[in-house]
């Protein structure tokens, strides 16, 4: 597996300085490989620090500490201008279809940037380029010149899909990018989305807080709570062998459609609120809220490996790991010294 890899992450750290001196961790030690032609799916709650991830791994952060390995290359300290040829091979496709598109410039100009920006095509090239895309991302050629007030919500997004695919990348970051869309829409950009994967043959990083998204269109899933990555499986055994609480937690939100089953299964509710980045806890981050937390848990981090009797591709960062079929709804949290 190693010679497929794409983009490799270690042990990378990004974090803020705040105006009362304090320092928010948004990143705290993530490692992780993204292999060609797969989708790996980032999810978590709110600010648990995945689009700050995306946005060191496509080099538009400094990263704090670590390393981002693009092709075999550091591209941790490259320089803006020593950046540019791998911005060719490395885009982002946006959350938000209304703020990720200029609302003063035409359609057809914000499309063809890429163009010009590399210096590719100019004239009468560049709008048959620009045009050939928004058929390929379905939209109507002829709307080159309009605005993006013009468009839906939709529409807007596939524009900023044909925008990050105009130089035809081997590496896509896809943040969110179906999160303010309707449901309906959502499903269209993601049939599109896997359109274009099998016909470029692109890689993906896809982030979502949506978990039936994700296992929808993911290869392998990593889980990240607080800036720490807490699990990372292939999709199938992260949903029938769960072993993060905090992961199992997250799959008993999901909706369900049958009525009688989402009566049936195990509801897990968690306690408390999630800690605050400029000072989290010692140990394992989640010990505050996890049922099964210990007394080891709150003085030890548990590190991201395989456990029980998974495979070295299913790792999980916790002590005292789930079995297939366990009841957390049932546990008891125990932290004090006996």
């Amino acid at each position: 597996m190693t010679t497929d890899v794409l983009l490799k992450v270690e042990n990378v750290r990004k974090e803020f300085p705040t105006h009362s001196k304090e320092v928010v961790q948004a990143v705290a030690g993530v490692s992780l490989e993204v292999h060609k032609g797969e989708t790996l799916g980032l999810v978590g709650e709110t600010g648990c620090g995945k689009s700050t991830l995306a946005r060191c791994m496509a080099h538009l952060y400094d990263v704090t500490s670590g390393s981002v390995t693009f092709e075999g290359q550091d591209i941790t300290k490259l320089s803006r201008k020593a950046m540019r040829p791998l911005r060719r091979d490395v885009q982002v496709i946006f959350q938000d279809p209304y703020g990720s598109l200029n609302p003063r410039r035409r359609v057809g100009s914000i499309i063809g940037d890429p163009f010009a920006i590399h210096n590719i095509a100019s004239g009468n090239e560049r709008k048959k380029k620009v045009q050939e895309l928004m058929e390929l991302v379905g939209l109507n050629p002829e709307h080159y010149n309009r605005f993006p007030a013009e468009f839906s919500g939709g529409q807007r997004q596939r524009i900023g899909v044909a925008r990050a695919l105009a130089l035809r990348p081997k590496l896509v970051i896809c943040d969110e990018p179906v999160s303010a869309l309707d449901v309906s829409i959502q499903a269209q950009i993601i049939n599109l989305l896997a359109d274009l994967q099998k016909e470029f043959d692109l890689t993906y990083v896809f982030i979502s807080h949506d978990l039936s998204v994700v296992r929808h269109v993911s290869n392998r899933i990593a889980v990240m709570y607080l800036g720490k990555i807490v699990e990372l499986a292939p999709t199938d055994e992260l949903f029938s062998q769960t072993r993060h609480p905090y992961t199992r937690a997250l799959l008993s939100a999901l909706p369900v459609a049958d009525p009688d089953t989402a009566d049936s299964r195990e509801q897990i509710i968690l306690g408390g609120d999630i800690p605050s980045a400029t000072n989290p806890p010692e140990g394992c981050r989640f010990h505050t809220r996890c049922p099964k937390a210990r007394l080891d848990c709150a003085a030890e981090e548990p590190p991201l490996e395989a456990v029980l009797d998974d495979s070295w591709q299913h790792r999980t960062a916790c002590f005292y790991p789930l079995t297939v079929g366990e009841d957390l709804s049932t546990a008891v949290p125990d932290l004090k010294a006996s």
